[in-house]
């Protein structure tokens, strides 16, 4: 079998290291760093022929600096004849733009899948799209890992009285749907209508929170603005304790300051963007680690062991 390697970019650190302590090997070593004009410059400092290669990189803040870097990584490797090499991406960035929703405006969602897949990606590895569509975006074999069993883990042993998992939109609804099957518990959908980028207003909530826990679950808390007025519009509904779960916590903008503000007990979040030190500026953020998981997809892919059946 061909030798399992793992490379990064420089956009999560902490999360790579867990997931190659996990897999008990070492991470590879390449020089990724940039000339004094802001150029990015790579170089795999070891030999990679014939190596099954998982190349690491979420497409976070900075976001394409962090996108240049994996694309940068990608054509090295391929040029450096490895056997295979799967793109990690926890978070897959410029996901929101997946559809032409208005005149003259690109689909960069797609466009991002052709420049991964054009710079040497033999297959995708990642968690969470905000839209589960951006799997037919890409040409080569796409492995969509949830988050799930990690915050169901948590929610589980964190408990809560009659408990309701609320969307915060329509889009949401399936996503929320299976999530409250599993625990189980009651659904919940927040009716919001969108009066432009970043800015959300709620309507009215369809199902009953009143006297129940409500959990806001979604994908990612980007400027919280959605969180918190789903949270606002839950306890004016009568609900006793209001909390939210998510995967990817970008938290751009005034994020924190809303999360603080909000009628939030607990924001629950997991480790795909590095939260740089932004839980001691909100107490409120709870931070689960999604490495197992990450890790025994890795392990599986290279021992071409079945990957969906962890979601069974």
């Amino acid at each position: 079998m061909h030798e399992l390697k793992v490379f990064a970019g420089n956009s999560n650190p902490a999360l790579v290291k867990e997931i190659c302590d996990y897999l008990k090997v070492e991470q590879g070593n390449a020089l990724v760093s940039t000339f004094s004009d802001s150029e990015i410059r790579v170089q795999v400092n070891e030999n990679v022929r014939g190596k099954d290669v998982f190349l690491f990189q979420s497409i976070c803040d900075p976001v394409n600096k962090h996108l240049m870097e994996l694309l940068l990584l990608l054509d090295a490797l391929k040029r450096s004849s490895a056997y295979r090499i799967t793109a990690v991406i926890p978070y897959y960035g410029y996901g929101r733009q997946d559809r032409k929703d208005q005149p003259r405006v690109p689909i960069s969602a797609k466009l991002v899948a052709d420049l991964i897949a054009t710079a040497g990606a033999n297959r995708v590895l990642t968690m969470d799209l905000h839209a589960g569509q951006i799997q037919g975006f890409f040409n080569i074999p796409v492995d969509h890992l949830y988050s799930a069993p990690v915050l169901l883990e948590y929610v589980g042993k964190r408990g809560g009285k009659d408990l309701v998992v609320v969307s915060p939109d329509a889009g949401g609804a399936e996503r929320a749907r299976a999530f409250a099957k599993r625990i189980p518990a009651n659904l919940a959908i927040i009716d919001k209508r969108r009066e432009g980028p970043n800015e959300s207003q709620v309507m009215h909530i369809i199902g009953d929170v009143s006297g129940r826990d409500a959990l806001l679950l979604d994908d990612m808390i980007d400027t919280a603005g959605t969180i918190a007025q789903g949270a606002q519009a839950c306890v004016e509904r009568g609900a006793r304790r209001v909390w939210t779960a998510c995967t990817h916590a970008v938290l751009s903008g005034p994020a924190l300051e809303r999360l603080n503000a909000s009628k939030l007990e607990e924001v629950v979040v997991t480790n795909t963007i590095p939260l740089n030190g932004k839980e001691r500026t909100c107490p409120k953020l709870r931070v689960l680690s999604v490495a197992p998981l990450l890790g025994e997809a890795i392990k599986r892919i290279h021992e071409e062991e079945s990957v969906s059946s962890l979601f069974v």
